[in-house]
């Protein structure tokens, strides 16, 4: 049914391609724009497209981080996501790798690298603004049915899969983020080999750099250029380098909320004096992700650092986006994370109804 409603949208004003995740996901991927408000307006009508055409078919599409009332199962025939079914299975982390996979959902923010002589104090800072912005934008307090005990069940997903390929790339090294990528990218195990038979997951823990010197043989033969581009496919820190920052850490979000939240997070890396005001309110709870994940702004520190993030743009706001705004800092100032309505409405009316009612409830 997603298939065909996807094959049935015209060309999307806004220039989005639309793909399915393992679990049935609906995601949208909009090309580059010059300024965050170009790209948050064709996102939005892009959205509105999606919205509109699923309803007529009688499907309704939830914005939360993770999904609060089906058990994860994939449903996606890919031969990719069997494969890594498979590996996560036998290395141990079926259980997280199945709901990472077909039960979470993230509004991924991509920036440019940005001048290569500031990379370090760019990356550094994208990666240190993470447990704020989990705090302010936690929107999946429950999984499979259940409250979770965490703001962000989403994040703690991510946090219980292997660090070696889930965790941040950050190095303490001291070098350049180039070189922090290449290391971790060499010493990330291998997911999956291309084989005449499609992709084959693997059973042990070899990594790259393994494969890469012929200390292991994979598939009978030594790696290509072509298996390393695959293998970087297959790594998924909170911040992905790919020529610009991916950021991967944010919940997916209600549209009253995600404009506001793009707009922070961009502004706040690319506006010199938000950045210098950005470093110095988070650098207290900088490694802070499984704090915020679970209790979100309960935290008085996470919550001091994300009304100083917010003071930092106050100024900046284009008056497109001064309502969405307005809500998050009236959410920050209350403590409150995107998803304690959420949770109120289930406490109140059961899940089943909060999510049609959250997803619209088509007819």
């Amino acid at each position: 049914r997603i298939a065909e409603v996807i094959a049935g949208l015209p060309a999307l004003p806004g220039g989005s391609r639309v793909t399915v995740e393992p679990g049935g996901a609906v995601e949208l991927s909009g090309p580059p724009a010059t300024g965050v408000l170009g790209a948050v307006t064709a996102m939005q009508m892009d959205r509105a497209v999606v919205r509109e055409h699923f309803a007529r078919a009688g499907l309704g599409l939830l914005l939360l981080g993770a999904d609060p009332l089906r058990a994860p199962r994939r449903i996606h025939p890919g031969g990719r996501y069997q494969a890594m079914e498979r590996f996560f299975e036998s290395s141990g982390t079926g259980a997280m790798g199945a709901a990472m996979m077909t039960a979470t959902a993230s509004i991924q923010v991509n920036i440019d690298a940005g001048p290569r002589d500031g990379w370090t104090e760019r990356v550094r800072l994208a990666h240190a603004l993470g447990p704020t912005m989990i705090a302010i934008t936690a929107n999946s307090p429950l999984l499979a049915g259940e409250f979770t005990g965490w703001q962000s069940s989403r994040q703690q997903v991510w946090s219980e899969l292997d660090s070696a390929r889930c965790g941040p790339v950050l190095g303490v090294s001291g070098l350049d983020p180039a070189t922090d990528w290449a290391q971790y990218a060499l010493k990330a195990p291998v997911m999956l080999v291309h084989t005449p038979d499609g992709a084959q997951p693997l059973t042990e823990h070899v990594p790259f750099a393994d494969w890469a010197d012929g200390r292991a043989v994979l598939g009978g033969r030594r790696p290509t250029a072509a298996d390393l581009d695959y293998h970087l496919t297959t790594l998924f820190p909170p911040v992905r380098p790919r020529g610009f920052l991916e950021i991967r850490y944010l919940d997916s979000l209600p549209d009253s909320l995600w404009p506001a939240v793009v707009f922070l997070l961009a502004t706040l890396l690319d506006d010199p004096a938000a950045a210098s005001m950005a470093a110095e309110a988070v650098e207290p709870v900088a490694t802070a992700w499984n704090v915020a994940a679970r209790v979100g702004l309960a935290d008085a520190r996470l919550r001091t650092a994300a009304t100083r993030c917010l003071d930092a743009v106050a100024g900046r706001v284009p008056a497109e986006l001064t309502g969405s705004m307005q809500q998050l800092v009236h959410n920050v100032e209350r403590g409150r994370c995107a998803g304690d309505d959420f949770s109120d409405q289930v406490i109140g009316t059961g899940i089943a109804p909060t999510v049609l009612a959250a997803a619209g409830e088509p007819r």
